[in-house]
């Protein structure tokens, strides 16, 4: 917002010239530069301050279910987060890094596998790195969070005219919907519903415009690209994988109408998100927490319902309640993937199923 030429150091101050004047308010962010070359630095701050670990406490009192970290520099910022959940038994909130720091992009993929999901804070990561680069920065974390299977967020300044005018600039609206042609997972806006005077014509754009681009994108079925990386370590997990691969590929090639999924921790939900498929995911859970967190996934419709080991028993109520919903009707094809698994000590592993069902 304002560019300033050190003059002196004076003491532990600096004397500035301001070269192009903006507003300056308190706790400002700073970035330095010599010679069209960012300065590194290393305050030895914590990530997380005195006040912020007060707030955490608040946010688990108030029972939210997700925590977004600011200039997280390394995975064991968000370690060290997630810890603090588990003494808190609140392991149930998720924890997002933000990406706004040079120190980021060099942990880039540690702090992903870290993290519950990824949002990509370009404000002030477009303070951080050179502006040209921010959209190649954008695709690449995208990219990455796909292949990791982590939940990706496109913020900052997306529609930011709209703070103060009721339509925004075409170029705003082509940023949208290049954020969706890379097939992020989700859009936030900041400012603009925070503070701005169009809040609901900005979010309204923002549905609108992104709709249409997904239109696109399945039109030109833009998706087909995409190679998964084998993530699973484990053999259920590595099933799991190849499951949800094949059934999204199986769900494009017979243009079917929906893809329910039964899945109490939401993986295989995520997995098949990670694929992109043509057709919708109604993701059916009886955990609440898992409802919640399904909704940040890309194409996921999570549903709150009662599971049976009885899949049968699954199918009747996930149909009815879908009809009487009008997400599907009479005839619909429907594809079923479950990764419920039996209340039975018996068993062992996840009930892992694919199966193309007619609704009746």
């Amino acid at each position: 917002m304002a560019s300033f030429e050190v003059i002196e150091k004076v003491g532990n101050n600096l004397r500035c010239k301001c070269i192009d004047p903006g507003l300056l308010l308190p706790r400002a962010k700073l970035t330095f530069w010599r010679d069209g070359k960012r300065v590194g630095k290393n305050f030895e701050l914590p990530t997380l301050s005195a006040k912020d670990w007060a707030d955490i406490d608040f946010g688990i009192s108030e029972g939210v279910d997700f925590i977004a970290v600011s200039f997280v520099r390394a995975a064991d910022d968000i370690r060290n987060l997630k810890d603090y959940l588990a003494t808190r038994s609140s392991e149930s909130i998720k924890v997002l890094a933000k990406i706004e720091s040079f120190e980021s992009l060099e942990n880039l993929e540690e702090i992903i596998e870290a993290s519950n999901g990824i949002m990509v804070a370009r404000g002030d990561l477009g303070v951080e790195i050179p502006l040209e680069q921010i959209p190649a920065i954008q695709e690449k974390i995208t990219s990455l969070c796909r292949q990791l299977n982590k939940p990706v967020i496109i913020a900052s300044q997306l529609l930011e005219s709209m703070i103060e005018y009721p339509t925004p600039t075409r170029a705003e609206v082509a940023d949208v919907s290049e954020a969706v042609r890379q097939l992020a997972d989700a859009l936030m806006l900041s400012g603009e519903s925070a503070i701005g005077m169009y809040s609901d014509k900005a979010l309204g754009v923002l549905r609108l415009a992104s709709a249409r681009m997904e239109g696109w994108c399945q039109e030109e079925r833009h998706h087909n690209s995409f190679v998964p990386l084998q993530l699973g370590t484990s053999l259920p997990d590595q099933i799991a994988e190849q499951i949800c691969n094949s059934a999204v590929e199986i769900a494009n090639n017979l243009a079917v109408d929906a893809i329910f999924v039964y899945t109490r921790y939401g993986y295989m939900a995520s997995l098949l998100s990670r694929n992109r498929p043509y057709s919708p995911i109604f993701a059916f859970t009886d955990i609440d927490n898992t409802r919640k967190a399904l909704n940040l996934h890309w194409g996921v419709i999570p549903i709150g319902i009662e599971l049976s080991i009885d899949m049968e028993e699954n199918f009747r109520r996930s149909f009815g309640l879908a009809e009487k919903r009008g997400v599907v009707q009479s005839g619909d094809l429907v594809l079923v993937v479950s990764d419920v698994t039996p209340i039975d000590p018996t068993t062992t592993g996840a009930l892992q199923s694919l199966q193309v069902r007619t609704i009746a």
